[in-house]
């Protein structure tokens, strides 16, 4: 999925003051905000919308992969029809 960027204005003071008290416990601004703006999603978006999207995510990318786990599959199971007629 595409990803897309959004800018937030905080007071300076207040930015580098966490800044400052997130890096002494080891932890990322970035990946915090991320985690906060993923519990709005979670809150806001209905399931059903979230189901949606998350289909339409799965779908584009793993096409070409899905397809090529597919036709393994097809070809594990004539090898195991063939392997096991002739064993018959």
């Amino acid at each position: 999925m595409k990803k897309e960027s959004i800018t937030v204005q905080m007071d300076g003071e207040k930015l580098r003051a966490v800044k400052r008290y997130m890096e002494k416990k080891d932890a990322d601004l970035e990946q915090e905000l991320c985690d906060s703006l993923q519990k709005l999603y979670e809150k806001y978006v209905p399931s059903s919308v979230r189901e949606y999207i998350d289909e339409g995510c799965e779908d584009a990318p793993a096409t070409a992969s899905s397809k090529k786990q597919k036709e393994k599959e097809k070809a594990a199971t004539a090898a195991d029809g063939t392997q096991n007629g002739a064993a018959h």
